[in-house]
């Protein structure tokens, strides 16, 4: 039976199945000079480099837009408990 291979790219996709040192897999996350997004040290696909701002800017926004939503859904289930509705029904 033919050997698969662990890592490599598809489509432009980088994938890769090797089991990751803990030295590479901290390194891995933290690149200086490089982009905001870098290949995964085990997986699919890319993640975020936390050595460039850009990355940091990504995950307050994304912390701020799961923060409204937590809230928001609090806020609508009290609102619906407190106020009164009032039915007319017309007989004609």
């Amino acid at each position: 039976m033919a050997e698969k291979p662990t890592s490599g790219e598809l489509f432009g996709v980088p994938y890769n199945f090797e089991r990751p040192k803990l030295s590479k897999l901290l390194s891995s996350y933290w690149q200086p000079g490089e982009g905001m997004l870098v290949e995964k040290p085990f997986g699919v696909g890319y993640t975020l480099n936390l050595a460039n701002w850009r990355s940091w800017v990504v995950l307050a926004v994304a912390g701020v837009l799961l923060y409204q939503q937590q809230g928001s859904e609090g806020d609508s289930e009290d609102s619906a408990v407190d106020e009164a509705v009032e039915v007319v029904v017309d007989d004609d």
